[in-house]
């Protein structure tokens, strides 16, 4: 049996901002990834921190949500 793979910190970061983020400003997932060009599957693999988001798409994401990027980064 494997060990599970830590998530680096980071990761879990993005996931929490985008999440909480998006809910403040009421948009749905699917309106996220409208607004961002990503499907609305992959904001939601996002916000679970089961992928490790591009800086591209961590630009694109920070775009459509009305921040800095390093906002999706902060502690």
């Amino acid at each position: 049996m494997g060990r599970r793979r830590e998530l680096a910190p980071s990761r879990n970061r993005i996931a929490q901002h985008v999440l909480s983020l998006r809910l403040e400003r009421g948009l749905t997932q699917q309106v996220l990834g409208e607004r961002a060009g990503l499907h609305r599957t992959y904001v939601g693999s996002v916000e679970r921190a089961e992928v490790n988001v591009s800086i591209d798409n961590v630009d694109r994401l920070a775009k459509a949500l009305s921040v800095d990027p390093s906002v999706l980064m902060q502690p």
